[in-house]
């Protein structure tokens, strides 16, 4: 699923290499911290944050039994999160 993100991200950004997707693991819960240069938020964001929405639900389909959350964060350890 991290590299999924990743992947998908990557295409969408205009500096790739700012991509960064920490996994948090629990007994059945995936969280994905996000984070992106900030030049790139608001392409991967979207329109009402359509396009999050949509890599949520990709996230979501790829995760099988286990729950998975998608996050956005402030740089690559951040918490400041838009689910």
């Amino acid at each position: 699923m991290e590299e999924l993100v990743t992947y998908i991200v990557r295409g969408l950004v205009d500096n790739p290499d700012d991509v960064h997707v920490n996994k948090i693991e629990g007994d059945s819960t995936v969280i994905l911290e996000l984070s992106v240069n900030e030049e790139d938020r608001e392409l991967v964001l979207g329109d009402d944050e359509e396009t999050l929405a949509h890599l949520k639900a990709v996230l979501s389909a790829s995760a099988g039994r286990r729950k998975a959350v998608l996050e956005m964060v402030d740089g690559p350890s951040g918490s400041d999160s838009e689910e």
